[in-house]
């Protein structure tokens, strides 16, 4: 086994040092079991993999709970098994997503920053174990997490056993990064005292009795971060509208010269977003917001960040490795919090968020779809766009005016999936424009989008749909034509285009 005695400092602790192997036995069939990870970060590995192992030759399943997504050696590994019975609340493993789509999982998406409390309040029934990857553990049994934080502070608080990874891949200079905060349950809750980005509130490690540890396992397998793509010309073109759009508030004194504090959601679009402001014109930026990317690195590394909160370090295997590289220089900067506290819907409205998110598809009376293909087909999940839309300052859903390769119009009628309403959100870019609905009637609205973000290949087809729609409807305040509003989506599915 890896020595981990001197990341291990409290004594009691190091005589509950195990193998991964034995401390998975401490896990029991239908057990709710809890995992560190947001994103393929600070994932809990060797524990779940040799988990997996156990089920090859005893199959059984359990209840997996995450922060957000996690890598393969947990999702994989345990989808591969058919070792998953219910699962929430965001995924992005391929077989896991394929099991979901095809019944063998039971999943359940929902708004990332609701779920500790609804854990604390017993909405799921009792967390059986807790399984966090930690850098180091404290005297006093404090868990000092790596690059994520997640739920994990609620999973320690809220499970009857916890087992600790101890992951000598991870630096021990992550130390102090954390900013631990765990909300008490109404009635006793108190306001969150964070007012802004850099604002300290809580505890370098998460609070844990060490009795409650169970087992400590010695673990070297390193973060397997997802790839981006590589920063395109659409992508270009979207941030620089952005750019120019957000210059305009500014000269209209609706935003301050930095701005306020910027989020963005997850991803290649939404990344290289992030990216194109390094080469704007802003400075003494701040980011509140969920997953810091390589983007955020530009923005640090271009001296135009003065805080990056966050919950997980979500980078490419290149960008960890920067990272790494420059540690020291990036924790003068970079905060990791509970998702709880990164994704409050409080703190965003507070504190003035611009929210970046990105769609699959929007429809031209605003309302957007973050999660399913075609309608049915889960594809990620909600996320924390929806934590950050309803409370945002600003409000942007960023995406391609078309994918595959121009069969699909990602500006549809209606779509075919809600997961934000024309209620919450303000503005929409693509790579053909920025369409600002703040203050539009529906129709108004949907001539905006139709103008400014639709591929010029639909844009006939659209404004040919809302026009007989008005006609047809007698110029309701919502046009819809019941029987035509999915007939894009139809006509893909069954002829691999929404072309006419």
């Amino acid at each position: 086994m890896t020595d981990i005695l001197d990341r291990v400092k409290n004594t009691a602790l190091q005589a509950k040092i195990v193998t991964a192997e034995e401390a998975a036995q401490l896990i029991n069939p239908n057990d709710k079991v809890g995992i560190s990870g947001f994103t393929p970060s600070g994932y809990a590995k060797a524990v779940p993999l040799a988990l997996a192992k156990r089920m090859e030759s005893d199959p059984f399943q359990i209840d997996l709970w995450t922060g957000a997504s996690v890598g393969d050696e947990a999702d994989g590994a345990l989808t591969r098994v058919n070792g998953i019975h219910r699962r929430f609340p965001y995924q992005t493993n391929s077989d896991t997503r394929k099991a979901l789509n095809s019944g063998k999982i039971n999943y359940i998406d929902m708004h990332l920053s609701a779920m500790a409390q609804n854990i604390r309040y017993g909405f799921y029934g009792d967390l059986d174990v807790a399984i966090i990857e930690a850098v180091c553990i404290n005297e006093d049994g404090s868990i000092v997490p790596s690059t994520s934080v997640g739920n994990s502070p609620t999973f320690v608080s809220q499970a009857k056993k916890v087992i600790v990874e101890v992951n000598t891949s991870q630096p021990l200079s992550l130390v102090g990064m954390h900013d631990i905060y765990e909300p008490i349950n109404p009635p006793h809750r108190q306001p969150i005292p964070l007012v802004t980005p850099g604002d300290r509130i809580g505890t370098e490690g998460i609070p844990c009795d060490p009795d409650k540890i169970v087992a400590v396992v010695p673990c070297d397998i390193t973060d397997k971060t997802r790839p981006l793509a590589p920063i395109d010309d659409d992508a270009k073109a979207m941030s620089h509208h952005l750019i120019k759009f957000f210059e305009n508030e500014i000269k209209e004194g609706r935003l301050p010269e930095n701005l306020l504090p910027l989020q963005s959601g997850v991803g290649s679009v939404a990344n290289a977003v992030i990216s194109g402001l390094a080469e704007g014109p802003f400075t003494d930026l701040s980011i509140y917001t969920e997953v810091i990317q390589d983007g955020m690195f530009d923005l640090i590394d271009a001296g135009k960040v003065t805080v990056c909160s966050g919950t997980a370090l979500s980078p490419s295997p290149d960008g960890l490795k920067r990272f790494y590289d420059n540690i020291d220089e990036y924790r003068k900067k970079i905060i990791l919090r509970p998702q709880e506290i990164s994704n409050n819907p409080g703190i965003a409205r507070r504190i003035g968020v611009i929210a970046m998110n990105t769609a699959i598809e929007f429809d031209i009376l605003g309302n957007v779809n973050s999660t399913h293909i075609m309608g049915s087909k889960m594809m990620n999940g909600v996320g924390g766009s929806g934590d950050f839309a309803r409370s945002a300052y600003l409000t942007i859903f960023c995406t391609n005016s078309v994918a595959k390769g121009g069969d699909i119009s990602s500006i549809v009628p209606f779509v075919s999936h809600v997961d934000h309403c024309e209620h919450d959100t303000m503005i929409f870019c693509t790579e053909q424009g920025v369409a600002d609905c703040r203050g539009l009637s529906p129709v108004e609205r949907a001539r905006t989008i139709i103008e400014n973000c639709a591929h010029p290949d639909y844009k006939p087809m659209l404004t040919e749909y809302l026009e007989k729609a008005l006609a047809e409807t007698k110029n309701a305040h919502t046009p819809m034509l019941l029987g035509e509003a999915l007939s894009w989506h139809k006509r893909f599915t069954e002829t691999g285009s929404m072309k006419k």
